[in-house]
């Protein structure tokens, strides 16, 4: 048995699979090739029989999302290291050489995430994990090469190996027994930020997530669900709250709840002035959620004394008081 499964999830991505298989046959020697698919309702499993034989196809009973698709896949794969890989990514020569030796080297490396570029512009960083990501003291997520919308050209700026805190699920490594250890995904998410909120349990039980620029992968971006989308905002507004719900340090817990659900409120009112009601909506419903679900949330809390799990405290006060733009500019004590 080979030691990485790639495994990819589908949902009705046909034209995804026609574009972006082939790279993944091709430059992937060293693992055993997964479709996940969501019950797909399109050609996508006639054209990976008619096309591809030799990848094996994992049929999952419903559209479960992201999450929750992932955690019932790979229960049937049993090689030692998983690749997350969306179906709009396209890999590179040797990409999963450079990973294997990074887990062989150190076993308290959990989880790895490549340099990911923009399939769209390969001189830039992609929005969805770039050189790896990290949140602020109230958990707004941000990466070396992408701060909110603010996108870098790779200029070789991050051609290294650094300790980051969480990686993208566009293309996401993990050891096998860390997934089943944390029982993989938290299948409430459905997708978005899941992999944020796994990467901070693995980060709480004391193992590493890296970030290598030896392996580069290119990605398309929003291809399953576009940044305009107010289902998109709901998910994002509401997993973050579920994640922190989850994962802060207890002594942290209640100031910075009230804090992000202010700053909900603030930007929900900028939606509302400019007329966006859906994404004004997507908000109060996010919110809606998360007093729904908060006992099962907080049921869910592990024993945590990571105070550390912050980069700096504040990304927002950086990018839109201090105009800094750029990750390299970051003074990680404000």
């Amino acid at each position: 048995m080979k030691k990485i499964a790639v495994v990819i999830l589908n949902w009705n991505g046909e034209k995804l699979l026609e574009k972006f298989l082939s790279s993944v046959i091709l430059h992937s020697d060293e693992a055993s090739i997964y479709v996940a698919d969501n019950a797909s309702t399109d050609n996508s499993i006639q054209f990976i029989k008619d096309n591809y034989p030799t990848i094996s196809i994992i049929h999952n009973e419903a559209n479960y999302g992201f999450a929750k698709g992932y955690n019932q896949a790979l229960q049937l794969v049993e090689e030692e290291i998983y690749c997350l890989l969306n179906s709009d990514v396209e890999v590179t020569e040797n990409w999963l050489i450079p990973i294997q030796h990074l887990f062989e080297k150190d076993n308290t490396i959990g989880i790895i995430q490549p340099k990911i570029l923009d399939f769209k512009d390969k001189t830039k960083f992609e929005y969805a994990g770039a050189a790896g990501g990290f949140i602020d003291k109230y958990g707004f997520p941000f990466c070396r090469g992408r701060i909110f919308d603010t996108i870098e050209a790779d200029l070789g700026q991050y051609d290294d190996e650094k300790e980051i805190f969480w990686a993208s699920g566009a293309c996401f490594f993990i050891r096998k027994e860390i997934y089943r250890t944390l029982n993989g995904f938290d299948d409430d998410f459905f997708a978005h930020q899941e992999e944020i909120d796994l990467c901070w349990r693995a980060f709480n039980l004391g193992f590493k997530t890296k970030y290598t620029s030896n392996s580069v992968v290119y990605h398309v971006g929003g291809a399953t669900l576009q940044e305009g989308n107010p289902k998109k905002t709901f998910l994002n507004f509401r997993n973050s709250l579920f994640m922190l719900t989850k994962n802060l340090p207890e002594n942290k817990l209640i100031a910075i709840l009230f804090y992000r659900l202010s700053m909900d409120g603030i930007a929900g009112i900028q939606f509302l002035v400019k007329g966006q009601w859906k994404h004004f909506l997507a908000i109060l419903k996010a919110h809606f959620y998360f007093y729904k679900m908060i006992n099962k949330n907080l049921r869910k809390r592990k024993p945590n004394n990571s105070q550390d799990y912050y980069y700096l405290k504040s990304i927002v006060f950086c990018y839109f008081l201090k105009n800094t733009k750029l990750f390299t500019k970051i003074n990680n004590s404000l």
